[in-house]
């Protein structure tokens, strides 16, 4: 199976974008440090996009990114964080 999935950057850090049924499925707790707007969830470059990612390989997904740079800081800033 085959997951395509972006990852947002900004100058200052980087989150993968994930639908949320997939998020939900894939038995990972995120941080406070990742968001989630109504279809997806943003999780953080540090740790929470590298688990979801072991995670779903470990489940038998390929993985493929594309990347999506925000010149100035990207709108995932200002949306909750997961952990509200």
């Amino acid at each position: 199976m085959k997951l395509t999935l972006t990852f947002h950057s900004d100058p200052g850090h980087g989150w993968l974008q994930v639908p949320v049924s997939v998020y939900k499925n894939s038995g990972v707790s995120a941080s406070r440090f990742s968001y989630r707007d109504k279809t997806s969830v943003y999780l953080e470059e540090d740790c929470d996009a590298g688990k979801f990612i072991q995670a779903m390989k470990q489940n038998g997904y390929e993985i493929e990114i594309t990347e999506k740079n925000h010149k100035y800081d990207a709108f995932i800033r200002n949306l909750p964080s997961i952990g509200d």
